[in-house]
């Protein structure tokens, strides 16, 4: 008979032991149900909560997805077009504006053409409207010039070629533009914008297209360092980091790069671009401003604004609330009770924020609100924290262990919102217009080269303003 080993480990050990093989299941249960949720379940992050001390900005109401008893089905009641407001409005309910172009069909009454056509006359005429679309088209622009002789001299004149934006190039300002709109705004990659020129009957080599968007945006590159210029010239910025694939790293793989997109007090947007996410490029992006850097937790931006301090600025750091949120929110699951708590918290800060811009505050009754309302909930949000961290039981790989460490850390950083009304507690403004990379990369996946990505940026910054 085979003899079993007795352990001659003392207790303690085997308690130790066993309760780091529960944190480590644990922790591998959050990773799986946080993978679950990122491919099957819903990407939201408002809190569902049955409790009436939840806000309405994290509550979605569930009247209108709960099942009732009994049905009521309205009778069906056709609304009329005199009653619809707003534009133009035909009897088919079609909606449009002046800006959409027309074409008027003549329909001909068979009675106006036959035998008896002088016994009728049209005293009246009757619309009907149907949306059509039409393939989008090129024109070739040919401009005829005269060749002029002079009779008695005998010379022979034709007035010079005309300028073209791109010296040498066949291309109109009308098409560079189209270009570069359906590039940066609508997301289409040139090799579609291509082949869509071919089906047009275009001729024209994907080499040739490109070089025309790269002189194209050549050509805005002054405007975009001005813009870039008056928006560090702001009291506070908003900056983030996205990544995008750029140039091939080795064989079958490509380098991971990223924009640097910086936001401005006057709803301007400026993409910088970096070969990393190291703190040196928001460093030197940044040499020269003074003022306050709004953020999340990424710990660059902290190295940053030490620095910049040390070279004689005045930078203050004032991190991002919706990221402090996010971390609790992750730890539902495994710790519903504390991450419900300071939730319900942060909750109460974003509805003082609610509260300022339905009463169109004023900037210092704005400040006076924040510090009446606000700043008690912070302090009574950090004492929670504190107590929190004391507790042994919360091993260091929870989720709400993870949370509490980083609010804690940045416990100056999420009251620097306090003292300035002008400062937005979240940095949610910028994540919405920097949208647009990541919608472009679900199109064109990637840039083929470092030049290319700085074009990239330099052309999203110009149309950003007119999609946000």
């Amino acid at each position: 008979m085979k003899k079993h080993k007795i352990s001659h480990l003392p207790a303690s050990e085997i308690d130790a032991q066993y309760a780091k093989q529960v944190a480590q299941i644990a922790s591998l249960e959050h990773q799986l149900d946080w993978l679950k949720r990122q491919v099957f379940g819903r990407k939201s992050e408002q809190l569902l909560s049955d409790s009436n001390e939840q806000t309405e900005l994290f509550v979605k109401d569930n009247s209108a997805t709960s099942k009732p008893d009994s049905i009521e089905i309205k009778s069906h009641r056709r609304k009329s077009n005199k009653q619809l407001s707003g534009d133009e409005v035909n009897d088919t309910g079609l909606r449009f504006d002046d800006s959409v172009p027309q074409k008027i069909i003549e329909v001909d009454a068979p009675e106006l053409n036959g035998d008896n056509a002088d016994q009728y006359e049209i005293i009246d005429y009757k619309e009907q409207a149907r949306l059509a679309q039409q393939p989008g088209s090129y024109v070739v622009l040919i401009y005829r010039k005269p060749v002029v002789r002079h009779k008695t001299k005998e010379t022979v004149r034709t007035e010079p070629t005309l300028n073209t934006v791109l010296e040498g190039c066949y291309a109109d300002v009308s098409v560079l533009a189209g270009i570069m709109v359906d590039k940066a705004v609508y997301h289409l990659p040139l090799y579609r914008q291509h082949q869509r020129m071919s089906d047009a009957g275009i001729q024209l080599s994907r080499a040739t297209l490109t070089h025309w968007i790269q002189k194209a945006i050549a050509l805005l590159y002054p405007i975009y360092q001005a813009q870039l210029e008056h928006i560090l010239q702001s009291k506070i910025l908003a900056m983030d980091e996205v990544p995008i694939k750029v140039g091939r790293k080795s064989k079958g793989k490509m380098k991971q790069t990223y924009y640097w997109p910086i936001y401005g007090e006057q709803d301007e947007i400026a993409f910088t671009w970096s070969q990393n996410r190291g703190f040196l490029h928001a460093k030197n992006q940044l040499t020269g401003f003074n003022g306050t850097l709004l953020t999340d937790g990424y710990t660059a931006y902290t190295k940053t604004v030490n620095q910049l301090n040390e070279q004689n600025q005045n930078v203050t750091h004032a991190s991002c609330w919706a990221h402090c949120r996010r971390y609790f929110e992750k730890s539902l699951k495994m710790e519903p009770e504390l991450a419900k708590y300071a939730l319900l918290k942060i909750a109460d800060l974003y509805q003082v924020e609610q509260h300022i811009r339905d009463e169109n505050l004023d900037e210092q009754s704005a400040l006076d609100y924040r510090q009446k309302h606000a700043e008690p909930v912070i302090d009574e949000f950090f004492n929670w924290i504190y107590e929190q961290r004391q507790r042994p039981e919360l091993l260091p790989s929870n989720p709400i262990s993870k949370a509490l460490k980083y609010a804690d850390e940045r416990y100056h950083q999420l009251k620097v919102y306090l003292g300035d009304a002008n400062i937005q507690i979240d940095t949610n403004h910028l994540e919405r217009a920097l949208r647009v990379i990541p919608m472009g990369r679900k199109n064109y996946l990637f840039c083929w080269s470092e030049l290319g990505a700085e074009n990239m940026g330099v052309l999203q910054t110009q149309v950003s303003e007119f999609i946000f």
